[in-house]
């Protein structure tokens, strides 16, 4: 059984070798979930004019994002397309270049959810304030602020939930559930019902 991280290695290691040699500056940044795989790589700044002011250098990093979009579109669509036939999962591009970053295109998943009237209440009130247009824009509001507020806590969270799915894969049924006498699994066995991540 692939673990997640395993997926996430198997496929940050796929786009490293698939991807043109000459797209981004080193290995790229691979996020996967159920959904969709998003692969961002760093991109050469443009030469900048001597002298140059902040506003003309964000405005040729913003040129140089656009142009590099379109010139390189065939060729990750190419590479976009063989991965959803792998992985089963759509493709989003992005780039860095210099202190900006853009993504291309994402999926938009919907998630659904039960909110008690408090939490509507509260959605609501972010509807009417202008601060979102709809209840599925606040509660993406509210996501992307705990990220922001609370992002350390979700890293360490995911670093802990890595190390149990590696605790786990080493678990004494990884044998196979061969029995030490060397008879075969019970009627409970674990080897072969053991659960597959489709890559």
């Amino acid at each position: 059984m692939s673990t997640r991280e395993e997926l996430i290695e198997k496929t940050r290691g796929w786009f490293t070798g698939r991807l043109p040699e000459d797209l981004f500056e080193g290995a790229p940044e691979v996020t996967v979930d159920r959904e969709e795989i998003t692969v961002v790589g760093r991109i050469p700044e443009p030469a900048y004019a001597e002298g140059a002011s902040e506003a003309e250098k964000a405005a040729a990093v913003e040129g140089r994002i656009k142009e590099f979009r379109e010139r390189t579109r065939e060729a990750r669509m190419a590479v976009a397309r063989d991965a959803e036939h792998k992985f089963r999962r759509k493709v989003s591009w992005g780039v860095r270049c210099g202190d900006q970053g853009r993504l291309y295109t994402h999926l938009s998943v919907p998630v659904m959810t039960r909110l008690k009237q408090p939490e509507r209440a509260l959605l609501d009130t972010l509807v009417d304030g202008g601060v979102a247009r709809s209840r599925s824009e606040a509660l993406a509001w509210c996501v992307r602020l705990v990220e922001k507020h609370a992002g350390d806590w979700v890293g360490d969270l995911r670093d802990a939930m890595r190390k149990v799915e590696v605790v786990r894969e080493a678990g004494p049924d990884r044998d196979g559930g061969q029995a030490e006498d060397g008879g075969q699994p019970d009627d409970a066995g674990h080897g072969d019902d053991a659960g597959h991540v489709d890559a």
